[in-house]
């Protein structure tokens, strides 16, 4: 049973001109978060262009990041202007739920891009076939459903965590490795079924896309040079993003409840860092996206 009735968030820093920095350098990736990705669903939304597969499941894409940031980054812009950082405990367990729910929600819809991308390159004939607008509204529920089932599962762990003795959080938001080092009890069950759930999916899905994006790139020997070339730089710069996302929480949920002086920083990556790369990287490169954009905009002012 809990004891604890708040917590206190340690943030990225305990200096005070750091904070500043951290004010106005978050307040500008936050608002240019929510703006890039707002502007995207609003586009694919109304656009009557946008209409293929892709950008169905881009919609949810920056749906899922505008949400995801929107987790942490407004407590933390909030917490580098407060003297007490004091987060309730009802709070700390909602941001824990929601913190999961929509990052596990941009992990699938990630790797249902590649799964996309890999038909149309790969099997290019049975494309319209395969990709239908009822199996991606399909996979989309299903992406939801274990959305909901991974965050529950977490919030479930959390809740059965007893806290008796510091209530100090090393963190910028509430989490489940920073919390199990508060728990009084042994942790090593709770941390073990994290790695099985978190980390699983981080792995699994990270997996999951660099085998995709393989089989893109093999097939690219039977494109011309043009397509070749175009293919191949969207490839790498998809690539890279979801190496930014997925390989700072594999080292996060994959190892042992220990912290280390770069956790904190490690997390930006895949908290406020990626849901700002997402639409510069999937979308708004994309000639077809901005040409949609410049259309349904003009018309509307």
């Amino acid at each position: 049973m809990q004891n604890q009735s708040f917590f206190i968030l340690f943030g990225l820093t305990q200096d005070v001109l750091k904070e500043k920095v951290v004010l106005v350098v978050f307040v500008f990736l936050y608002l240019a978060t929510l703006l890039a990705n707002l502007l995207i669903v609003i586009t694919i939304r109304y656009s009557q262009t946008l209409g293929s597969p892709m950008y169905f499941f881009l919609f949810y894409l920056s749906f899922a990041d505008a949400c995801f940031s929107t987790t942490t980054a407004p407590r933390l812009i909030v917490d580098s202007v407060s003297k007490k950082k004091v987060i309730s405990y009802n709070e700390c367990m909602t941001q824990i739920f929601a913190f999961h729910f929509f990052g596990c929600m941009e992990i699938l819809v990630l790797v249902l891009m590649s799964l996309d991308r890999y038909v149309a390159i790969c099997k290019p004939l049975r494309y319209t076939t395969i990709m239908s607008r009822r199996v991606c509204g399909t996979l989309v529920n299903l992406a939801w459903v274990v959305s909901c089932i991974h965050s529950s599962a977490q919030i479930f762990l959390a809740l059965k965590l007893p806290f008796c003795g510091p209530n100090v959080i090393d963190h910028y938001f509430c989490d489940m490795p920073p919390l199990l080092k508060l728990a009084c009890m042994d942790t090593h069950a709770t941390n073990l079924l994290i790695v099985f759930n978190s980390g699983a999916i981080c792995t699994v899905s990270f997996m999951v896309l660099l085998t995709s994006y393989i089989f893109i790139l093999h097939s690219l020997n039977n494109q011309s040079a043009e397509g070749r070339k175009k293919a191949l730089s969207t490839c790498t710069s998809h690539i890279i993003v979801v190496i930014l996302f997925f390989v700072p929480c594999i080292f996060t949920y994959t190892r042992p409840v220990t912290s280390f002086p770069a956790d904190k920083m490690v997390a930006v990556f895949y908290t406020i860092v990626t849901p700002l790369l997402n639409p510069l990287i999937y979308t708004l490169r994309n000639a077809e996206v901005k040409n949609a954009m410049r259309k349904l905009w003009c018309n509307k002012l």
